[in-house]
């Protein structure tokens, strides 16, 4: 240590302490700019992440718009649109008998693909 240093530390100890605050806030500082950087690289792959999918989102909208674009006349998107229009404005009572139509649709068919695959059984028995 030099004479200067020396002397402040034999007569006072109020710079040791000026200076170990000093240094805390350096190593503030100094641990505030890596957390400043690693919260920016862990921003750019993020946003990497976020444009690879939506890129990714982007082909498949546009793959289903093309495999659909023969098959699926104005007419029957609009039909589709209306379906869907009067499904959201549809009463809860109404909505209640939809489903419950739906519902049995579904079991029906259910109980002729179990009739099916009950006659094919039998018929692997015989």
């Amino acid at each position: 240590m030099n004479k200067k240093v020396k002397k402040i530390l034999q007569n006072n100890k109020k710079p040791i302490i000026i200076g170990a605050i000093g240094a805390g806030v350096v190593a503030l500082a100094v641990g505030l700019g890596k957390a400043f950087k690693s919260m920016k690289a862990s921003a750019k792959a993020q946003h990497e992440v976020d444009k690879a999918e939506f890129e990714a989102v982007k082909a498949e909208s546009k793959a289903n718009f093309e495999e659909n674009r023969g098959s699926k006349t104005y007419a029957r998107a609009k039909a589709d649109a209306k379906k869907s229009w009067d499904d959201a404005h549809m009463s809860a009572s109404e909505r209640e008998a939809k489903a419950k139509e739906e519902r049995k649709a579904r079991i029906a068919a259910a109980n002729e693909r179990k009739a099916a695959a009950e006659a094919r059984t039998e018929e692997s028995d015989n």
